[in-house]
């Protein structure tokens, strides 16, 4: 019996010959990693153990992202709860402000995600690295701790979900409209504790960046994780980066799978997750005339380079609505410099959008955009449910960096083609 690229990859980390979906295996990790709400709790954990080193300070990553800069003095303390931890135990892979970026562009940007790993993180959109051709999940804090100690983490072997995309995407469609094109017809908990595996020849033609997009929103239709297989389009990406060797795994043709979904994405347009969840998709041109009060362009989801140029295409020339708040953040330092020998920041200063430094803020109602009663924003984050962004009573409607450029522009939801 063959196996999927998922099962053989836990497999590799493991001491057995094979593994099954459904059974319990516990695994060596390549790389774990933490962020400035999360990490707190697994070094407090880890003291209680008694435990007085890590297994490995080159395989662990802290990122203070979430809530940085420091917001307030209770982020401050998380924060230097974080510094002084990776300090102690002379942790390589502890990023600074200034040398930081969201975790989960920022990892792969350096190289320390690749191919064939078994990577966990105390965050759930640690699913990202799956585009890689890796086993990447979040896990708990206390798990994380654990792992902290002996470098290995026990999973349930995940089934395998098979998408298979076909047909040329039309202009201004994307991976974040594929995924939410996808959740929204399996649902927030169609893929629930499975591997989602992206296939298929549409999808062979995705950028990294798309590809990332895709993996890191698998969490939101339940998925235990995302993966595609490993391609030239990946090697080209990882070869430049690779920081050690890598393993480059795919599924066999006699694999077994769940369910295997096929979409002809021929005539797919742009898409848009209503409140509150990410399953509420409807296609751009179906969607009423909503007035707007923000647009925020960044995040895990929607932050690399290719992002911002998406943006700043459409933005170029125009403003934004003298209604509509637009926040722009960049994913990590590299993208933000690349962005500004571009132009591309003259381009969003120019249409009288904000630009930030690298942070998570807004997207979990951390700060940098949060929104008042009644507000609604245009996001190209992961997450619209109720009070994400800001009040209970405020709204957040997901879409790709396309749609949401255009929308700051209208003042509404609405598309490049209403330009």
């Amino acid at each position: 019996m063959g196996m999927t690229i998922t099962e053989k990859i836990i497999t590799a980390h493991t001491d057995r010959e094979n593994v099954k979906p459904g059974e319990i295996v516990e695994c060596k990790i390549d790389l774990a990693l933490a962020n400035d709400i999360t990490a707190p709790l697994s070094i407090e954990t880890f003291e209680k153990s008694g435990a007085t080193r890590v297994f490995d300070p080159a395989k662990i990553a802290l990122v203070p992202d979430h809530f940085a800069p420091n917001k307030d003095i209770h982020s401050a303390i998380q924060c230097q709860m974080m510094r002084e931890f990776a300090y102690k135990h002379n942790l390589e892979l502890y990023f600074e402000i200034g040398r930081m970026g969201i975790e989960h562009a920022l990892l792969p940007e350096q190289g320390l995600v690749l191919p064939g790993d078994v990577v966990i993180g105390a965050d759930s959109h640690t699913c990202t690295y799956g585009a890689l051709g890796a086993f990447s999940t979040g896990v708990g804090s206390t798990d994380l701790a654990a792992a902290w100690i002996t470098g290995r983490i026990w999973f349930k072997v995940p089934g395998s979900l098979k998408f298979v995309y076909s047909g040329k995407l039309k202009p201004w469609v994307s991976g974040k409209d594929l995924i939410l094109y996808t959740i929204g017809q399996i649902g927030v908990d169609g893929a629930r504790y499975c591997a989602m595996e992206f296939t298929g020849e549409t999808v062979e033609q995705l950028s990294m960046d798309d590809r990332f997009t895709m993996a890191n929103m698998a969490i939101e239709a339940g998925a235990k994780n995302g993966i595609f297989v490993p391609d030239e389009i990946t090697e080209e990406y990882v070869k430049a980066r690779a920081r050690r060797d890598y393993t480059l795994y795919d599924s066999d043709r006699d694999a077994e799978y769940e369910e295997v979904y096929e979409f002809d994405v021929s005539d797919l347009e742009p898409q848009v997750a209503l409140p509150h969840l990410p399953e509420n998709v409807n296609p751009v041109s179906e969607i009423p005339e909503i007035r707007i009060d923000q647009v925020v362009i960044g995040s895990c989801t929607n932050g690399r380079l290719s992002d911002l140029r998406v943006a700043a295409e459409v933005l170029k020339g125009k403003k934004v609505d003298r209604r509509v708040r637009c926040i722009i953040i960049p994913a990590t330092q590299n993208i933000y410099k690349e962005a500004l020998e571009e132009g591309l920041i003259e381009t969003f200063i120019d249409a009288q959008a904000i630009v930030s430094t690298p942070t998570c803020g807004p997207c979990l109602g951390g700060h940098m955009g949060i929104l008042a009663p009644g507000e609604r924003a245009v996001a190209t984050t992961n997450r619209n449910f109720k009070g994400r962004m800001g009040h209970p009573s405020s709204e957040v409607y997901l879409a790709s960096p396309a749609v949401a450029a255009a929308s700051a522009i209208l003042g509404k939801i609405g598309s490049p083609e209403e330009l």
